[in-house]
């Protein structure tokens, strides 16, 4: 139990640096207010000594204790459940290092924090929907900690956009009809009204959905404000790039005869598609245009100057598949992509210049393609079983 009386300024000094926050690491408890006891004006924090201010105390020092009693070096703000942690229940554990570690490492995140220009602070947008019979969850957690050095958190919760729990299965026409519908309103809602209103500057986008929603998604972006997307990857398990991975060897293939009103555009980076399964579900030999790779995998896309140049080469093709097959041409996209490339594919397109598109799906009940959605916004009608 301390003995001294530390001055009101040096804990309101503490108090500032650690945020009303609990300094011990993993913890970051909020210290300021109850609400469940009503009391939200209250502190619940602690004041605990790194070196204790008796020589007899926790950490004790016969040189120092007296010296750094009210130095708030020494102190620590803590939970109630920490500080008798480090005091009591696991003394031995918790060395001065230690504590001066935690200590350092809290009031440095905070500084940090803190010190973000405007530019830097971007809305988190969590876009969630079922793949196959798994749910696509996202963790607040784990996206809030892979947006830094470059942009950081504006608010304390995402936005959230989700489609979760459909009666529909996604062979099924009416999957798509309620899903892009309920995309569509959701983020007319809780995003375009907010860039509309200027309150939102920036976005960091982090989804998990079928492909045919997440090129939705990034026509419903486009390029009406800036936007930094974000891709899962699996191992490592984060968020996070991979900055120091070897780039991806982008192969761009060209038909030998590019004519006609149908077109076909192969986009093979997270799995191999063969030409023709791409022919079988058109019913017929048309010009296949592809973005492929080296090696397609479901972990490739691992550097954000990866999706840059996806974007590049795509943004060039759409330009050449009109070129040669004139303005009257319709595009049938074939999608086997990382989460983060599909979104890029919807926000690449411009709306009043490119050619309209149906994007189809890899149907995990048959095997083969669905048509999905038009993205001129139309959903296709009728579906279409390879």
């Amino acid at each position: 139990m301390a003995k001294t009386s530390i001055p009101p300024k040096v804990q309101v000094a503490l108090w500032a640096r650690a945020g009303g926050r609990c300094e011990y690491r993993g913890c970051n408890c909020d210290l300021i207010g109850d609400l469940v006891a009503g009391r939200e004006d209250g502190t619940f924090g602690f004041l605990a000594h790194i070196v204790a201010d008796s020589p007899d105390g926790p950490r004790g020092d016969r040189d120092r204790s007296a010296s750094l009693a009210k130095n708030i070096d020494n102190l620590m703000l803590l939970c109630a459940r920490h500080h008798k942690a480090i005091d009591v229940d696991f003394l031995a554990d918790h060395p001065e290092a230690i504590l001066r570690e935690m200590k350092a490492e809290h009031e440095d995140r905070l500084a940090l924090l803190l010190g973000i220009d405007n530019d830097r602070v971007s809305h988190v947008l969590r876009f969630a929907a079922d793949i196959g019979q798994r749910d696509a969850l996202v963790s607040t957690k784990d996206v809030f900690a892979a947006m830094g050095p470059n942009y950081f958190p504006a608010e304390r919760r995402p936005i959230d956009i989700e489609l979760i729990g459909s009666s529909f299965a996604d062979h099924e026409p009416g999957y798509w009809v309620l899903q892009q519908e309920n995309l569509r309103r959701q983020f007319a809602q809780k995003v375009k009204e907010r860039i509309a209103r200027r309150e939102i500057k920036h976005l960091s986008v982090f989804a998990l959905a079928p492909q045919p929603l997440l090129i939705e998604l990034g026509r419903l972006l486009g390029d009406i404000l800036p936007v930094s997307v974000h891709q899962r990857h699996r191992e490592p398990s984060t968020w996070r790039w991979q900055a120091d991975e070897d780039a991806i060897r982008f192969r761009i293939t060209e038909p030998e005869i590019a004519s006609g009103p149908v077109v076909a555009l192969k986009l093979s980076l997270s799995a191999t598609i063969t030409d023709d399964r791409i022919r079988s579900a058109l019913a017929g030999d048309y010009p296949i245009w592809s973005v492929t790779c080296e090696e397609p995998h479901n972990d490739i896309m691992r550097r954000p100057d990866d999706l840059s140049a996806f974007r590049q080469h795509l943004r060039r093709l759409f330009d050449c598949i009109k070129a040669k097959h004139g303005p009257d041409a319709k595009i049938h996209v074939f999608p086997a992509l990382p989460a983060s490339a599909a979104i890029e594919v919807g926000r690449t397109l411009m709306p009043k210049a490119d050619l309209p598109m149906v994007i189809w799906d890899q149907n995990r009940l048959s095997g083969g393609f669905v048509q999905a959605l038009g993205i001129d916004g139309q959903v296709m009608a009728e579906t279409t079983r390879v």
